[in-house]
């Protein structure tokens, strides 16, 4: 089924997942979606391994945290979290050099805490894994430096963005 994308969210400059500086990262790409959902696009690379050609589990839990967490932002843009807890089920390898789409949704929200899952998804369709996290919410300057949200924090234009996304 198709969804639309509302809104396209910011990237960080040294995130593992969604930072556009760092060279050794997923290089993420984040929509809101019409349904209420997120969807992102990584790119998976050789340095992203652990047995050769396949990528180490901890990218992709940290793939999962970061769609799960993003999923906030489509009801609550100005929400930031930290995990308290992931699951992770891996259901199938993950290769290298490839671009994967992950979904992430909010399950249960409250005040001070939400729940969410996501889902990895291989080129082809199959889910390659499963993740659900429980995260409480705080401000951004309880995690990170004020200066953070100025500096590191903003939107990537210019590119060549989808209007519109299949979602299995």
């Amino acid at each position: 089924m198709k969804q639309r994308i509302i809104n396209k969210q910011n990237n960080s400059r040294h995130c593992v997942v969604c930072g556009n500086c760092n060279q050794f990262g997923l290089n993420g790409r984040f929509y809101d979606l019409e349904n209420g959902e997120v969807v992102g696009f990584v790119n998976t690379r050789d340095w992203h391994q652990s047995y050769p050609g396949r990528v180490h589990g901890g990218m992709t839990a940290a793939m999962l945290d970061e769609i799960i967490a993003r999923a906030m932002w489509v009801s609550e843009p100005t929400s930031w979290s930290v995990t308290a807890s992931l699951d992770v089920k891996y259901k199938l390898p993950i290769p290298t050099d490839a671009t994967l789409k992950i979904i992430g949704r909010v399950t249960r929200n409250s005040r001070k805490i939400f729940e969410g899952e996501g889902i990895v998804y291989l080129e082809n369709g199959l889910v390659a894994a499963i993740g659900k996290g429980k995260y409480l919410k705080m401000p951004a300057g309880e995690i990170a430096d004020e200066a953070y949200l100025d500096t590191d924090w903003y939107l990537i234009d210019g590119e060549a963005d989808p209007e519109e996304v299949e979602i299995p």
